[in-house]
């Protein structure tokens, strides 16, 4: 019998008792004075047990309290204190920079001014367009998905072995802030979505998307593909009307344009109907699907499971492309600009042959060749690895390489490392301008963990695509409010030897504008303030701020969460018992400013979020490893 209570921490945990005397609560450190902001020991969930801190996580953790010490005697602080601010992140930044290598633009002046810290950092009125949420139904509760264990570094079946990653780090956390999340499907909902999304990051515009990848349970045992898109729809976290309902609740309490939505790309003549349904009832934005999703109708038969699917298959792809361009008038453009968007999920898949069904990219230029009207924006930019990409940091190492022709050997010339699959889309892609690259995921996944792996796949895209068809997606919230990873790419950059050995361009801030947003604004027609003659010129290019505010602007009360009407609530499954929290009910509104998203509800309500004055306590809940 355990000498613990049921319902203490160490009973909850899956150690022995033996491991409980070599580990202690992460938050429960004596007279820790030290928060890192950013994690500097590996914390275990109690599901496995942590490992030791590593010599590089030493020196990165001493060099953090040498810094902090340093500039909070300046400051007249505590250490506690300036660990808290945006000092205690630059300090993170040049500890981290000092010991694996220049990564992160940031400078020892940053420690000790906030509004240089800030000036370095992503510039207040940034145009960021995410192409890649997630929300769930709100029927959908229990634990969250293993995604969010890996943002928070929690040991999951990616990386079984918890090898260590490139900078010798077990299971290091993506995102910070998710060290000590719960995890648990209420993160999805949309009052908290809304809440990540849009009061605690910088996203102007969010594509909410859904992935209709559904599997039910088969009588003879395991599960089968759906027959049906109202089978499949019913197993997803997120029906086509729900993603739609919350799009509508978005752009009308905000009073602006903050959210776009994505159909779901159910092909097959047999799914022709439900695509005329979500055409003329749903009216989406732009179109998602994924071909290893068994979301193809073949025929119109009830009972025939539907199967996998690739772009370029005449009889499946082409007649639901067809549907799509027949409903394209000119009125339809002009009111839904992204409307002929195929946003196609492809990558992610490991133990994959070179099957389009399963992510290959080889269905891409037939495709793109033959719908050049179209765009076709490729999620996760066909990155084979799934998540934990020390596959492809293999690859960059492997001395393969891959040519403009196609040609693959360690001696191609004018060749560049041959990350599987993603260097093959890049090339394959590049002749065609409707093709872009998708970053959601293959960023996230990379930059804290293999960041020679992102370095290679933003210098791969820029020259072989060029920097106007990257555009980013967070998949968040898989992974917690996209912030991180907006903070993440304005700081990173492709070191310098290895743009010089590989001939990259260099990562400019012009270009992370445009990855950030700018281009995936082109594709939408989206009005960004941006004055370029490359881009739309913002708001109509008119500059009577008055009448822009009677017609791009409406007053919106703070108090968003009230104003969830019965029938979005309806729709998006709402409990009886649900009730709103964090509720602020000043409906004060400024007037607006050039930017059209700058003094929107949302916009004011992060103001006020910051105004508050509360600070990360950059606490870890879990375990750390203390004895050997």
């Amino acid at each position: 019998m355990s000498k613990w209570a049921p319902d203490s921490r160490e009973a909850d945990s899956w150690f022995s008792d033996e491991q409980l005397t070599k580990v202690t609560p992460a938050d429960e450190v004596v007279n820790d004075d030290f928060r890192s902001p950013v994690p500097t020991q590996m914390v275990s969930n109690g599901e496995y047990m942590p490992e030791p801190q590593t010599q590089q996580q030493k020196h990165v953790e001493h060099r953090i309290k040498e810094l902090a010490d340093e500039a909070a005697k300046k400051l007249g602080i505590s250490r506690r204190s300036f660990l808290s601010q945006s000092g205690g992140m630059a300090a993170s930044f040049i500890a981290m920079n000092e010991v694996y290598g220049k990564i992160f633009d940031v400078s020892r002046e940053e420690m000790f001014e906030p509004e240089a810290y800030a000036k370095s950092g992503p510039p207040r009125d940034l145009f960021v367009l995410d192409d890649q949420l997630h929300i769930v139904r709100s029927s959908r509760g229990g634990p969250g998905s293993a995604l969010r264990d890996l943002a928070a570094g929690r040991h999951t079946t990616n990386n079984p072995d918890d090898l260590p990653d490139e900078l010798g780090k077990i299971n290091q956390p993506w995102n910070p802030a998710m060290v000590s999340d719960p995890n648990w499907r209420s993160s999805w909902h949309l009052p908290n979505f809304i809440k990540w999304v849009y009061l605690d990051s910088q996203v102007t515009v969010g594509v909410l998307t859904n992935n209709n990848s559904a599997a039910l349970p088969d009588p003879g045992g395991g599960t089968r593909p759906p027959k049906t898109v109202a089978e499949s729809e019913a197993a997803e976290q997120l029906t086509a009307a729900q993603t739609m309902a919350a799009r509508n609740f978005i752009n009308r309490v905000s009073g602006s344009k903050r959210a776009l939505g994505h159909g779901q790309l159910y092909v097959g003549k047999g799914n022709l109907y439900f695509m005329e349904y979500q055409i003329q009832e749903l009216k989406p934005d732009t179109w998602k699907g994924y071909n290893i999703a068994t979301a193809a109708k073949v025929d119109n038969d009830p009972e025939s499971l539907m199967k996998r699917w690739r772009l370029d298959d005449p009889d499946v792809a082409f007649p639901t492309y067809d549907l799509i361009r027949k409903h394209a008038t000119k009125e339809k453009m002009k009111q839904y600009p992204g409307f002929k968007t195929l946003c196609v999920h492809k990558g992610l898949s490991t133990a994959a042959g070179r099957e389009p069904e399963l992510g290959h990219p080889m269905d891409i230029p037939k495709a793109a060749s033959l719908y050049p009207d179209f765009n076709f924006v490729i999620y996760h930019a066909c990155i084979r690895p799934g998540f934990w990409v020390l596959n492809a940091l293999k690859d960059i190492e492997g001395g393969i390489l891959r040519n403009a022709r196609g040609e693959v050997g360690p001696k191609v010339r004018n060749g560049v490392p041959d990350i599987l699959w993603s260097t093959e889309f890049a090339y394959l892609s590049a002749p065609f301008k409707n093709v872009y690259a998708e970053i959601g995921t293959t960023f996230a996944s990379c930059v804290i963990t293999f960041p020679t792996v992102a370095a290679h796949l933003f210098g791969q895209f820029m020259k072989i695509m060029g920097d106007d068809r990257i555009v980013f997606g967070s998949d968040s919230v898989h992974y917690g409010a996209p912030q991180w990873q907006i903070d993440a790419l304005w700081r990173f950059q492709i070191p310098e030897k290895i743009r010089e050995k590989w001939g990259y361009p260099e990562l400019t801030k012009e270009a992370k504008k445009k990855i950030l947003g700018l281009n995936s604004a082109r594709i939408y027609k989206l009005q960004t303030g941006v004055d370029d003659d490359e881009y739309e010129r913002g708001f109509g290019g008119r500059d009577d701020e008055e009448e822009q505010r009677d017609v791009l602007y409406k007053p919106v009360p703070r108090d968003y969460q009230l104003r969830l009407d019965a029938e979005t609530k309806r729709i998006m499954e709402f409990p009886s018992t649900w009730v709103p929290c964090n509720i602020d009910s000043d409906t004060a509104a400024d007037s607006c400013s050039r930017n059209q998203f700058s003094q929107d509800n949302f916009a004011k309500m992060r103001k006020m979020y910051a105004e508050a004055g509360g600070r990360p306590a950059n606490i870890r809940r879990g375990w750390l490893r203390t004895r050997l």
